[in-house]
């Protein structure tokens, strides 16, 4: 089960406390530039890591200005579609509320507040030219509650990483399918259940891609289970000329 650190209280709570109960995750951004952009990014993951345990989610996106801007970029950076928030209420069957906001920023009465560290350097626009999945490998390296530097070395070292796991993915996909291993299946879940920690999944990866002793169908599987959180297009480049 998911746990998840509340901001007002330094605890951590289950983020889906009642089975099957509706969560609300709602990103209150505060603007367009890359701060936002990771609270746009850590609501997305949110809503990702519930559904992969059977927790239905209501996605909302409040407040902010110039929220077009926003929302291009968050689409661009593989960010799923929220709704506008505006005075949303209370959900019919809602178990959860999930506030998704920068340090210093937005401090909602109700539920429980998941506070985003800033992101310094200027991170790209949808036309800056870099492949938005670097951007996004890139802010997943360091756990959300830690600030995060996007510059050219960064972006550069998450494209040479997306690049190289991208053609071992297609490379294996070539291979016999194989199971998950159930130590690198639960791998996977510990961390990423664990406050939500995207640098934890991507170390069970790196582990993953020089294994000594793991077929290749089951790193393939692993890869494209993991990528249902991590959102970075592994499996973009299956059935391209080896």
């Amino acid at each position: 089960m998911l746990r998840i650190t509340d901001a007002r209280t330094g605890e951590p709570v289950d983020a889906a406390p009642a089975r099957r109960g509706l969560t609300r995750v709602e990103a209150h951004p505060q603007g367009p530039g890359p701060t936002n952009l990771r609270v746009l990014l850590v609501a997305d993951l949110l809503v990702r890591a519930l559904e992969l345990g059977g927790t239905p989610v209501w996605a909302l996106l409040t407040g902010g200005r110039r929220q077009a801007e926003l929302r291009a970029a968050g689409a661009a950076l593989g960010v799923r579609p929220f709704e506008y928030g505006g005075d949303a209420g209370t959900g019919l069957g809602e178990a959860q509320v999930l506030h998704v906001v920068s340090e210093g920023g937005a401090t909602p009465d109700d539920g429980v507040r998941v506070a985003v560290a800033p992101v310094h350097g200027e991170a790209p626009g949808p036309a800056g030219g870099a492949d938005p999945a670097a951007l996004r490998l890139a802010l997943l390296t360091r756990p959300r509650n830690e600030p995060v530097t996007v510059g050219p070395a960064a972006l550069g070292d998450a494209a040479d990483i997306l690049d190289r796991w991208r053609r071992a993915v297609a490379d294996w996909a070539r291979r016999p399918s194989r199971p998950i291993p159930d130590a690198v299946r639960a791998g996977l879940r510990t961390a990423w259940e664990d406050d939500l920690d995207t640098a934890g999944v991507l170390g069970v990866l790196r582990a993953v891609e020089t294994a000594p002793d793991l077929a290749d169908g089951a790193r393939f599987e692993a890869y494209a289970y993991a990528d249902r959180l991590l959102g970075l297009d592994l499996t973009r480049d299956l059935g391209a000329p080896a």
